[in-house]
């Protein structure tokens, strides 16, 4: 005869309308990423690290803080972190990989390429409310190829969020050498490596 396992109930929290707000994100309070105006960088350097304007809109609770999710209006999820990317069309950050993080791509606006594996050798095309995730250990890449500014919520779970986690493909090191000499210098000193499988 099986025991019947007594369960305790759940207790519910009570958060505050004041409290609350602290869990809210507003769109149109977004701004762009301060890692993204480095001003000795030239723009086309900088569409090789990221999306032309990223929007943190949850970011890591605690001191756990990342380049690219800093200045969140909503903190702490469960260690999951969300940033919107808005990109124009042809734009899109450089072949990359995570170590130990997922991540999850849904477009929200427009249409956007997403590469994968070494040499960008995979691609698919998602368009609106399509969702992709691409797990660790893979490489990966996205780029606008609609007509007009797409929007991509990015989505980062599991491991640990930190930029020992990221790296870029060698062959986005040589881009940025031919465009401006210092800018994977620049981009090496925030932290970003160029190494990519070499994690």
């Amino acid at each position: 005869m099986v025991e019947s396992m007594a369960h305790s109930p759940v207790k519910s929290l009570h958060i505050t309308q004041q409290e609350m707000q602290a869990r809210v994100s507003r769109f149109q309070d977004l701004k762009s990423l301060p890692v993204q105006s480095a001003d000795d960088v030239p723009q086309a350097a900088r569409d090789v690290v990221y999306a032309r304007e990223l929007l943190s809109v949850i970011g890591l609770d605690g001191d756990r803080k990342t380049a690219i999710n800093t200045a969140a209006q909503i903190v702490g999820a469960g260690g999951m972190t969300m940033t919107l990317a808005r990109c124009p069309p042809g734009q899109g950050p450089g072949l990359h990989i995570h170590k130990d993080t997922y991540e999850t791509f849904t477009v929200l606006e427009g249409k956007f390429e997403v590469i994968w594996n070494e040499g960008g050798k995979n691609s698919m095309v998602l368009e609106r409310f399509d969702t992709i995730s691409l797990p660790p250990q893979v490489y990966r890449a996205f780029t606008n190829v609609g007509a007009t500014d797409g929007l991509l919520q990015v989505i980062i779970t599991g491991g640990v969020h930190d930029m020992n986690d990221i790296a870029f493909a060698p062959q986005e090191a040589a881009r940025l050498d031919a465009i401006a000499p210092r800018a994977r210098q620049t981009f090496e000193e925030l932290g970003f490596r160029f190494q990519g499988g070499g994690l």
